[in-house]
C-alpha cells in the first residue's frame, strides 16, 4: 500500500481517512460529544472543494484479533456485550467503566471507538513507506487495555503506533497538543525506547497528570501549560522546546493527536489558541519525518472543531485557506447545531470563515520556565 495517492504528473496528495459512522452518531443528548465532529470536517472539506475522491479512504472496523494488541479480551467483549445489548450490569459497570464516569453506553458502544482503531491502523499501514494521513475519527488517547476513560473506549494512537512498531519503524514521536494530557498514550509506551511521547496540555486539567518533571519511565516529555495558553506562547514552546526534541530524537514516524479542545471557544478547558496555532504546528511537525499520521481527539464545540480540523487538511495538502468560506461550507456550517449557549447565537465569522483571528500575547513565566527544564535534557 502506498499512503499518498498518485496523480497524473507522478505529484504524491495526503490521504483522508473518514467514515459515515460518526454521521448522528452521539454519547446523548446531555454528553458533551453529542456534537457532529468528524462528519462535519468530511462535509466542511468536501463543500471548499478540497477533497478529492481519490484521496479518500474508508476507515475499517478493526477486528478483535487486531484491537488484542493492545486492549484484553474479556474488555473487548464487555463492549461488544453493552453495544448488542444496550445495557451493562453494575459488575461491568464498575470493572470496565462502561456506563460510568462520562463513558455512556451508546448505539455504537464498541463499532464507532472499533471504526476510530481501524482507521488510525490503516493509516499506519498505508504510511509503511512514507507518506501523509489525515484521520480526524481517531485520537481516543485516553483509553486503557482493559476499561474506559475519559471518553475513550479504545485507544487508537497507541495501536496505530504499534502498527508502525511491527513494521520495524524504530523511532517514533507521539506529539499530542489535546487540552488533556495524553495520559493513556505515554503510559502504554513508558519504558518504550523506541516511542517518544510528548504532550502539551492545560496544567491541573483532568486526569490531573502529565506534571512537568513526569518522564514515565524515560520516554515522556510534559508541558502542562497555564490557563490562558495564546498562540505566542504556543509558537515560543514549539520553537524553543518542543522541535529541538523532536529533532533531536530524528523520528522515522510522527503522530499527531490535535485534539480541538485547546481552542480558546472549547467548553471543556480554559486555554485560548487560535486554530491558526494548530495549522503551524502541522506545518513545522511535517517536514521532520517521512511519516506523518494527524489524529483528532477532544473538541467539544462543532464550529470551532470542524473549522480547525478542515484546515489541518487545507495545510498538509498546501492550500491556502481563503478570507471567507465558500458557499456551501457557509450552508454546512449554518447546519450545524449546538445545545450550549455559545451555539444559540453564534458569531457570524464561525460560519463565514475558517480562520480565527490571531489570538497572541505575552509569553509568561511558566512557559519560560518549561522551555528552560526541558531544553537541558538529552534524550536516550
Amino acid at each position: 500500500m502506498a499512503a499518498i495517492c498518485r496523480v497524473a504528473d507522478g505529484v504524491s496528495r495526503p490521504v483522508y481517512i473518514g467514515s459515515e459512522i460518526y454521521r448522528g452518531s452521539t454519547y446523548g443528548p446531555k454528553h458533551p460529544l453529542a456534537i457532529p465532529r468528524v462528519s462535519s470536517c468530511t462535509d466542511l472539506i468536501r463543500a471548499m472543494g478540497w477533497l478529492d475522491e481519490a484521496q479518500l479512504r474508508t476507515a475499517p472496523m478493526a477486528g478483535i484479533n487486531e484491537l488484542l494488541r493492545f486492549h484484553t479480551v474479556d474488555y473487548l467483549a464487555a463492549l461488544q456485550a453493552a453495544e448488542r445489548e444496550q445495557t451493562v450490569s453494575d459488575e461491568v459497570r464498575a470493572r470496565f467503566k462502561i456506563g460510568a464516569e462520562g463513558n455512556p453506553v451508546y448505539r455504537e458502544v464498541f463499532s464507532r471507538p472499533a471504526t476510530s482503531a481501524g482507521g488510525v491502523m490503516l493509516a499506519a499501514r498505508l504510511t509503511a513507506e512514507g507518506g501523509v494521513v489525515h484521520c480526524p475519527g481517531g485520537g481516543t488517547h485516553h483509553g486503557r487495555p482493559d476499561r474506559a476513560s475519559g471518553f475513550c473506549y479504545l485507544n487508537d494512537p497507541v495501536l496505530g503506533i504499534m502498527q508502525w512498531l511491527d513494521q520495524g519503524v524504530e523511532r517514533i514521536v507521539y506529539l499530542d497538543i489535546d487540552a488533556h494530557h495524553g495520559d493513556g498514550v505515554q503510559d502504554a509506551f513508558a519504558c518504550e525506547p523506541r516511542v517518544l511521547t510528548i504532550s502539551i496540555h492545560e496544567s491541573g486539567r483532568w486526569p490531573g497528570t502529565g506534571q512537568a518533571e513526569d518522564r514515565a519511565g524515560g520516554m515522556a516529555r510534559n508541558f502542562p501549560v497555564p490557563v490562558g495558553f495564546n498562540d505566542s506562547e504556543m509558537r515560543h514552546l514549539m520553537q524553543r522546546a518542543v522541535l529541538p526534541l523532536i529533532e533531536g530524537f530524528a523520528p522515522q514516524a510522527i503522530l499527531l493527536q490535535s485534539g480541538a479542545d485547546a481552542l480558546e471557544e472549547d467548553p471543556l478547558a480554559k486555554l485560548s489558541l487560535s486554530n491558526n496555532a494548530y495549522w503551524e504546528v502541522v506545518t513545522a511537525i511535517r517536514p521532520l519525518a517521512p511519516r506523518l499520521v494527524v489524529v483528532g481527539g477532544g473538541g467539544y464545540n462543532p464550529y470551532t472543531v470542524a473549522r480547525c480540523w478542515a484546515g489541518i487538511w487545507a495545510t498538509l495538502n498546501d492550500i491556502p485557506i481563503p478570507a471567507r468560506t465558500t458557499p456551501a461550507a457557509e450552508t454546512t456550517l449554518r447546519a450545524l447545531v449546538y445545545n450550549r449557549a455559545a451555539g444559540r447565537n453564534p458569531p457570524e465569522h464561525w460560519f463565514t470563515t475558517l480562520r480565527d483571528a490571531p489570538r497572541e500575547g505575552p509569553v509568561r513565566v511558566e512557559i519560560d520556565e518549561l522551555v528552560l527544564l526541558h531544553s537541558r535534557e538529552v534524550l536516550p
